[in-house]
This record gives C-alpha cells, structure tokens and sequence, in this order.
C-alpha cells in the first residue's frame, strides 16, 4: 500500500484483549445464555453467527439450520431473518422447532459473542469470517468452520485455512457457492469428532497462534513499534518541510 500509493503506512498490528480477560467467566454472560449452555457438556455446544450485516436468502439459511441439525449436536445460531421472512420462526423448516427441542436455538438478536466464545460449552464457532470475528475465533479456544459471503470475508478464510491452517471450509458448488446441509454437517463433524488428522492438525495449530496473539510482550511491542514510526514519519515530514521551504526561498532569491 505504501508503494501503490506513496503514502507511509504505520500498523498499529491486532489489538486484542489482554490474555486474561479471554479466560471464560460466566458471569459476565446474561443469565438466559449461560444457563442455557449451562446444560451441556464442555466443549459440545456449536455456535454459528455471521456478524451484523450479512443475511441470507431464506432457502439458504434453511439449508445452515438443517445442517446443525444432521449433526446431532446442540447449538445456538444468532442470524438475521433471511431474506423472503420478517422472522427467524417464519423461516425455519418445518417441524425443525419441535425436532431440536432443547439442544438447539436459532436466535435473531444481537449475543454477546466474546463472552459467549469463551463459555466452557462452547466447541465450535461457525462464522463468516469477518474481520472482528477473524480475530475473535483465533482467541477462543473454539474450533473455527467458516463459510464466507462476501468481499474480504474470502481472503481472511484462505489466510485462516490455507496459510495459517486452524480452520476448515464448508464446501460449496462451484458455479453459484451453494453450500448443502450434508456439507455444513460434514464440516462441523471433521473439527468436533474423534481424534481424526485433520482435527488434531487444527487444533494444535490454533492452539499455537492463539497462544501467540495473546502474548502480552508481542502485542505491546505493536504498540511500541508504531511509536516509534509515528515520531520517525514525524520527524521525517518537519525534515521534508523545512527543506521545501529553504528550497523555495532559495528559489526566489537568486544571487
């Protein structure tokens, strides 16, 4: 960026919450919701949420729900009503209320994500993969699926897949990025069952960065590091000026 467009670039790096407030503290969680994952064995609860903006067509999000669903697991999913509904319980599948009773929620308010991440039930975080949720799941102590929608949402899944490898994808068709209930049950079961290759490899790769990110003399010396550009391009722009000015006088006074 700084060569495409000749300006100083001066990263300030992740700020993250310092490692103690990522320990899990169910008080700080509303009642409803921790009692709720208060029922459930650790590390067993699925909790899917695809941050504040994005919000699917109806059949889509049927298929999402249905996914949870194949794979037996309990979970809580915070979703905007999709497209084609005004409601979350005008568009889920029918008879899908009454089947999930008591190991399922689809919620279509705001949660509190943080605090709901670092709940001892909670095993797994399905998410879009949004620039704040990026972070957040590398943080938790939860195995990550993705399923992008959008725009930068894409990149931060191929950083997070292929480069870093802490995550799995949800498979989709290649000609319209449909994703199927069998795929997102599929995707869910590779991170959350047994002691398959893909799940230790995941795991103990997210374990690595998270322990990383967290370190509090690497994100303090983010902070130092941009100081230190800051008063350099500071100095550096007084510098630049000054000689300008000089240039300029001498410019216009010839001997």
């Amino acid at each position: 960026m700084a060569t495409q467009y000749g300006k100083p670039v001066l990263l300030t790096g992740p700020l993250i919450l310092p490692a103690h407030h990522q320990q899990p503290n169910t008080r700080l969680l509303d009642e409803p919701w921790s009692k709720w994952l208060g029922n459930f064995k650790e590390g067993s609860v699925v909790y899917c949420a695809f941050g504040s903006e994005c919000i699917l067509q109806k059949d889509q999000f049927q298929e999402l729900v249905l996914g949870f669903e194949l794979t037996g697991l309990p979970f809580l999913v915070a979703l905007k009503p999709p497209h084609g509904a005004s409601t979350i319980e005008e568009a889920l599948p029918d008879g899908f209320k009454e089947r999930v009773q008591g190991r399922g929620v689809v919620h279509g308010g705001w949660v509190p994500q943080t605090q709901i991440l670092s709940h001892p039930s909670v095993g797994c975080f399905v998410s879009h993969c949004g620039y704040g949720s990026m972070w957040e799941s590398l943080v938790s102590s939860c195995q990550i699926v993705l399923i992008p929608n959008y725009g930068d949402q894409f990149m931060h899944t191929q950083l997070l897949t292929r480069s870093l490898k802490v995550a799995v994808e949800v498979e989709r068709r290649e000609e319209d990025g449909w994703f199927s209930r069998e795929s997102v049950c599929k995707a869910i079961r590779l991170v959350m069952d047994g002691e398959n290759q893909i799940r230790k490899e995941v795991k103990a790769n997210h374990v690595k960065w998270r322990d990383f990110l967290l370190d509090e003399n690497m994100q303090s010396s983010y902070i130092d590091a941009f100081i230190h550009d800051l008063r350099v391009y500071w100095v550096g722009e007084i510098k630049f000026k000054w000689v300008s000015k000089r240039f300029k006088w001498c410019s216009s006074h010839p001997w």
